[in-house]
């Protein structure tokens, strides 16, 4: 992970286009070739992502998964939640599967997008996610272990040095990120489980399903929720990492604000990472 840049493969899908207006013919032409060269009509792993009110965003997402290299055949099927912009006019321009989920929230999103799914395996995505070549088949590889039922990935900022996170600072973030979460992962591993990487056997997430109502944490409910089935594991794999911009951090304002805010919580809840939760109703729970 290079301290001082992001890497050079995401600046392909750096598109400068503000709204799908902006967005010219020829680059949906060019993603929809890479597209028919990768997806196939028989997934074994089916990537879904959500998106509401990502016109744009959705196209760089898109565009970075039609360049796979796997030899695992897969589709890509977006949920639109409820978008009230032109989510959908960008979507219908690609040639991939998406379906309405008009009750907001990731986690109706996410229930529709593995109920619709047509792979054995599911690996969750965002919007705002930009995915290495070689994310696929480092997911998989650790998936598809004897008695494994979930795994994670990790994943990366992309700098934004006009906000203030350059690229020193975000290793910096990330680093303390990947610390805290082996600590998590001896007794909590699904605090680790953020939608933007997440692969699953499609069949157990069926049984225990996404909570229903609009509440952040509806990956880890899930990965919790399959414990009971098998093993959760960590995919550490650099060529596995992905990549997003800083807009959750920029809502804490600065940089310093961010760390200092991620660095509390952290200190607040240390102490319970060294103990198994207990069970209880995740559809229900809150976060605390």
């Amino acid at each position: 992970m290079n301290i001082l840049k992001a890497p050079a493969w995401i600046q392909e899908f750096n598109y400068p286009y503000a709204s799908f207006d902006e967005i010219p013919e020829s680059v949906f032409e060019s993603i929809n070739r890479d597209l028919e060269a990768v997806l196939k009509p028989n997934p074994v792993v089916s990537v879904a992502i959500p998106a509401w009110n990502e016109e744009v965003n959705i196209l760089r997402s898109i565009a970075s998964l039609a360049k796979m290299k796997t030899n695992i055949p897969f589709e890509i099927l977006v949920v639109n939640n409820n978008s009230t912009d032109q989510t959908q006019k960008t979507l219908d321009k690609l040639r991939i599967r998406s379906v309405f989920q008009p009750i907001q929230g990731w986690g109706p999103a996410r229930q529709m997008g593995l109920e619709q799914a047509k792979g054995k395996y599911l690996l969750t995505a965002d919007a705002d996610g930009l995915y290495p070549p070689e994310w696929i088949d480092e997911m998989m590889a650790v998936l598809q272990q004897p008695g494994v039922i979930c795994v994670y990935g990790r994943y990366s900022f992309i700098p934004n040095p006009e906000k203030g996170f350059t690229r020193w600072k975000l290793s910096m973030l990330e680093r303390m990120k990947d610390t805290i979460a082996e600590v998590r992962h001896m007794k909590r591993p699904h605090l680790n489980a953020y939608g933007i990487s997440i692969g699953y056997v499609r069949e157990y997430a069926l049984k225990v399903g996404y909570v229903m109502k609009k509440i952040r944490g509806e990956d880890g409910r899930m990965c919790f929720d399959l414990m009971q089935f098998g093993t959760v594991k960590q995919v550490k794999s650099p060529k596995a990492r992905v990549w997003t911009g800083t807009r959750t951090l920029e809502k804490d304002g600065s940089f310093s604000r961010t760390l200092f805010v991620r660095v509390a919580i952290e200190l607040r809840r240390f102490s319970s990472m060294f103990v198994a939760q207990q069970p209880h109703d995740t559809k229900t729970s809150l976060n605390n």
